[in-house]
């Protein structure tokens, strides 16, 4: 059954070659990206000014929602159904990647726009110095 929440988040990772994710409520385990995605994330990280090299080391935060958000970094539109997944599209870059059936873990129907903010897992240590010298985290 689709999540009622307006916005969701998952945290993909780098396995095998390729981004995956794990989402325990809905029995998702490793689950790919493929056909295109993978280089759809790898642009939605850069936009967030996130290191790639350190995105697929630590893992990201994904927020995705149907509807736009504030901050968010890129729109995708649903392009056509195939195989019971769902292709989307970005304009610039033009980009094209095939999101598989579990998107209807998240959404009774294929949205016709996504919209989607990359966040780093472990963003870096901002370090201050302190009033009397030295640094802190």
């Amino acid at each position: 059954m689709p999540t009622t929440n307006a916005m969701m988040i998952i945290a993909p990772y780098w396995a095998s070659g390729t981004w995956v994710f794990d989402d325990a409520e809905v029995g998702l385990e490793r689950e790919p990206f493929v056909a295109g995605a993978p280089a759809m994330i790898d642009h939605v990280v850069d936009l967030a000014g996130i290191d790639l090299v350190a995105a697929r080391r630590d893992g990201v935060r994904l927020l995705f929602s149907a509807s736009p958000f504030p901050g968010f970094h890129k729109e995708v539109l649903r392009v056509r159904e195939e195989l019971g997944g769902n292709w989307y599209r970005t304009e610039e870059p033009a980009l094209e990647g095939w999101l598989c059936p579990a998107l209807f873990h998240y959404f009774s129907e294929a949205p016709e726009r996504l919209y989607v903010r990359a966040e780093a897992l472990n963003p870096e240590p901002v370090r201050r110095s302190r009033p009397n010298g030295g640094w802190h985290e």
